[in-house]
């Protein structure tokens, strides 16, 4: 009965709809299916071809490259490398546009400084107004302020709530359902492979967690922004001067610890990993520090990018997308071609549409 139940697990997550009610949250929900069923979403290609000759040379004891499995760590980016986020932007920018433009028990006591961060959302997504410069510290500042006050429970459900919602630019997909197939395969041949993957997102850790939670990714291996979080009964006293009671809850707060993006994800990979990945996967310039990282091993490593390359079935800048494929070749990283690479991106019962507003 356990191993049927397992390969009904492998079929919703490999062809079927995602949801947060599909899968259970144990660490088995990644199923590992048989050889000749790995990389069915996927095209015959260099970067595919790249990773399964590195898989099997580091996994042969007979290699002079072989890793022990303990040291077969790999990092995932999560935006962009295995989760949409051309709809039109950022799911955790999304989000925050609708808690402080729309939400009706936020957005008449939202600060106004958040209410700039929104708007400048809106007027991107809207307007197609470029972002402020730097606007990534922007958006972590006035986000943990938007949901300060929050408990971690509250704010899952908040996140999952929003995550339920139809993803805008698609038809018959949710955001929550927005995991890129070929993506999830690659997931599944590592785990096989006795690799340990970790998600390192500059998105916040708890939108991480609750995102990826169908995946069965354990809310260990997820890194991402973080914000200071206290007792409920804390007030201002020091964590270290305050014993928490049991009836006490966690609450998130408004003091922003770090933008886990660039050389910060690397600082996060050392402190909460602490050993250096050999596979490295991402598709933005925020990824560099992370790859040059992994690719510093002493062990044989590799790094892959995605471009969003496709235009017909993602909303993509073609052109944009080239480009920075032949810089990130330049620099030593595989790249995976949404476009050419994949067989389907979302399914094949997912259709791009316009925009709405």
């Amino acid at each position: 009965m356990k191993t049927i139940l397992k390969w009904m697990l492998a079929a919703i997550l490999i062809c079927g709809p995602m949801s947060f009610t599909s899968c259970s949250k144990d660490d088995d929900t990644i199923v590992v299916p048989s050889q000749k069923e790995y990389f069915t979403q996927w095209n015959s290609c260099e970067a595919l071809s790249a990773l399964k000759e590195y898989v099997e040379d580091v996994t042969n004891p007979s290699s002079a490259n072989f890793i022990k499995e303990e040291d077969r760590i790999a990092t995932f980016d999560m935006d962009g490398t295995f989760v949409g986020e051309l709809y039109p932007t950022y799911f955790e920018y999304n989000m925050l546009e609708y808690r402080v433009l729309e939400d009706e028990t936020y957005k008449d006591i939202a600060p106004a400084d958040v209410k700039e961060a929104a708007q400048d959302i809106r007027d991107f997504v809207r307007e197609g107004k470029p972002l402020p410069s730097h606007f990534d510290m922007k958006h972590a500042l006035a986000a943990a302020k938007a949901y300060a006050g929050m408990t971690l429970a509250e704010f899952d459900a908040y996140v999952k709530a929003y995550a339920s919602k139809q993803a805008n630019g698609f038809q018959g997909m949710t955001y929550g359902e927005s995991f890129y197939k070929p993506m999830l395969e690659v997931f599944n041949y590592l785990k096989a492979n006795g690799f340990t993957f970790y998600v390192v997102s500059g998105s916040d850790r708890f939108i991480c967690r609750a995102l990826v939670e169908p995946l069965g990714i354990s809310p260990n291996r997820v890194i991402g922004m973080d914000v200071k979080l206290r007792s409920s009964s804390q007030g201002t006293t020091a964590g270290v001067n305050y014993t928490m009671g049991k009836e006490e809850d966690l609450i998130r707060t408004d003091e922003l610890i770090i933008k886990n993006l660039k050389t910060n994800k690397v600082l996060q990979i050392s402190q909460e990993i602490g050993k250096v990945p050999v596979l490295s996967f991402g598709n933005s310039g925020g990824d560099c520090s992370m790859h040059n990282y992994c690719l510093s091993n002493s062990y044989r490593s590799e790094a892959f990018m995605l471009i969003a390359d496709d235009d017909e079935r993602d909303h993509a800048n073609r052109e944009k997308a080239l480009t920075l494929g032949n810089q990130w070749r330049e620099a030593g990283y595989h790249v995976i071609s949404m476009r050419d690479d994949f067989k389907t991106i979302y399914g094949e019962r997912v259709k791009k549409t316009d925009f709405t507003f």
